[in-house]
């Protein structure tokens, strides 16, 4: 490990010693047993020691290595067996599956740590003259395999970790801008930020362990969204390492200089270079920052009120509704109440009994408000009636406010799960809101009558993440009981169901997780034929040698199959 540079655990996500514990939230191993059978109260077995595991050796050359050592030092220069198995793969379910069971198959031969865009671009030519392959590495969060080399790799592979590029450069106070390095955290961003009076406002699922330029290459989305806009809209200009150049994109509100070579670079993964730092529009800190909490009586109900919510004069910073299901699993993840928490809670429950609602059917949401004092009321305000007319009903902030300090603890549960022989996973699209409701009800159905297909118990549940003028994301969480050497393959079949759904109901392949080589193989239905000719075009272009990430984004084989309906 470097110093000053954040290193997840090879076998899950985040740091050592964190995990997400089940003992004070006595309502939830009840759920887990009730939807997919599994005592998750029973003992498990412990994580193998790395020292179990049978890691390839590396087969960097002495030449590229000495390339490498002259350029950055050898010290940032690391080749041993953790290092290269942290940083060969993401935490997909399918990364976090091979790896527990020791299947690594082709690993990075070295990870060198860059301080300098200087460094960059004198390691890219080094390793491109060698026919080397180069593989960007922000925090490590992603979840589509974009991080892995080729398994039939014959080349060196080279992972570039810009952990040591993590400052915040410069901040444009009169054009509420800031120069950001491509290796910054979330949280240490924020933090340089915030001491100067602002803020970038993105907070992705994976904010504590994500960077600014992985949030550029997979095109993210934060939980703040809707106020703040996707990482397309907040980055206006950017610095990426090519072989042999540097492409310099200005930061402009807007322009007309052909098609966008902004866009191009955005959500492309490496395929195009290494992103080394970005302009990116900040906000001053607000005033006031609140999360109130309602109740639909359906998710449908909650869908159409955000939908109003959006068109409304309320330029709310996050409106998000969970299903029936996923409302049940929030309210299980909640910890023992207090006397004054239960007694509130069965009045609650009470006033919507008395109201007709069933309460298997209820759907939770959240929604944010940012301002001044006067303005958050008013937006308060407009959110009440819309809700109301919708049949919901305000409960007030402390739900909010337990969601705020929890959101980024998610990611853990699935180490948990699968220490428990539950696959869990994610899967987001969007679509207008014309078929908000259709691709919910028909991808829920595709889930389960794949799960009956095959023998299987599981579940799926959805909450609407994000909204605009003419739809909206919607990101679907599934879970599967299946502790048998063949688990991989039930989550292949799980998968691929719900991207067809997806394919099937006017939706698109991956709202912000981006493509990887988990999503590619709907790339054709998702963009058709000729625009996956026209990506294919770009990369050829830009990188014929297949120096840069090849086999990310257009599909090649493995994981995906074929394109050819639940059988993709």
């Amino acid at each position: 490990m470097i110093d000053g540079v954040k290193q997840q655990k090879w076998w899950g996500w985040g740091e050592e010693g964190k995990a997400y514990h089940h003992e004070d939230k006595p309502k939830f191993a009840p759920f887990v047993k009730k939807m997919v059978g599994v005592d998750i109260t029973a003992p498990v077995a412990p994580v193998p020691p790395f020292s179990s595991l049978d890691v390839p050796a590396s087969r960097l050359s002495d030449a590229l290595r000495a390339d490498l050592e002259s350029v950055l030092g050898a010290g940032f220069v690391q080749t041993d067996d953790e290092t290269r198995v942290v940083h060969g793969f993401g935490k997909g379910v399918r990364d976090l599956l091979r790896v527990r069971s020791g299947r690594l198959s082709r690993l990075p031969d070295v990870v060198v740590y860059p301080g300098t865009q200087q460094e960059v671009e004198r390691l890219v030519d080094a390793v491109v003259a060698a026919d080397g392959v180069l593989i960007p590495f922000g925090g490590g969060s992603n979840i589509v395999a974009a991080l892995e080399a080729k398994p039939d790799e014959h080349r060196q592979v080279v992972s570039v970790n810009l952990g040591r590029m993590n400052k915040v450069l410069e901040i444009d106070e009169v054009s509420g801008l800031a120069h950001i390095e491509a290796g910054v955290f979330g949280p240490d961003m924020e933090d340089q930020l915030r001491a100067r009076g602002w803020t970038m406002g993105h907070h992705p699922d994976s904010f504590v362990w994500s960077t600014l330029g992985g949030w550029i290459a997979t095109r993210s989305s934060g939980m703040q969204s809707d106020k703040y806009g996707d990482i397309a809209d907040i980055c206006r200009g950017l610095t990426m390492v090519m072989p042999g150049r540097v492409l310099t994109l200005r930061p402009l509100p807007s322009t007309s200089s052909g098609p966008s070579v902004r866009e191009m670079v955005l959500g492309s993964e490496g395929r195009l270079g290494i992103i080394t730092s970005a302009w990116v529009n900040v906000h001053r800190i607000p005033e006031v920052r609140e999360l109130q909490a309602y109740f639909f009586p359906t998710y449908e109900d909650g869908l159409k009120a955000c939908q109003e919510i959006v068109e409304s004069d309320a330029a709310v910073m996050m409106a998000r509704v969970s299903d029936a299901i996923e409302t049940q699993y929030i309210m299980a993840n909640g910890k023992k109440s207090s006397r004054l928490g239960s007694l509130s809670s069965k009045a609650i429950q009470k006033i919507m009994l008395q109201k007709g609602w069933d309460l298997e059917k209820i759907a939770m949401s959240f929604v944010g408000f940012e301002g001044s004092p006067t303005h958050v009321r008013y937006e308060k305000g407009l959110v009440s009636k819309i809700v109301r007319r919708h049949g919901g009903m305000g409960v007030g902030k402390g739900p909010g406010s337990l969601y705020d300090q929890k959101k980024y603890d998610t990611p853990y549960i699935r180490d948990f799960m699968l220490d428990r022989g539950l696959v869990a996973d994610v899967s987001e699209t969007s679509t207008p809101w014309a078929y908000a409701e259709q691709i919910h009800t028909n991808t829920v159905a595709a889930f389960q009558r794949a799960m009956d297909e095959i023998g299987v118990r599981g579940v799926v549940f959805c909450h609407l993440s994000h909204s605009y003028h003419s739809g909206a994301c919607q990101y679907f969480t599934f879970a599967i009981a299946d502790s048998s050497p063949d688990a991989e393959k039930t989550y292949d079949h799980a998968k691929r169901v719900i991207q067809q759904s997806f394919m099937d109901n006017h939706g698109t392949v991956s709202h912000h997780h981006g493509v990887g080589e988990e999503h590619s193989p709907w790339m054709d239905q998702d963009i058709s034929p000729a625009g996956v000719f026209i990506q294919q075009a770009l990369f050829d272009g830009v990188d014929p040698g297949r120096n840069l990430n090849p086999g990310k984004i257009i599909h090649e084989g493995a994981p995906g199959i074929s394109t050819n309906s639940t059988e993709a």
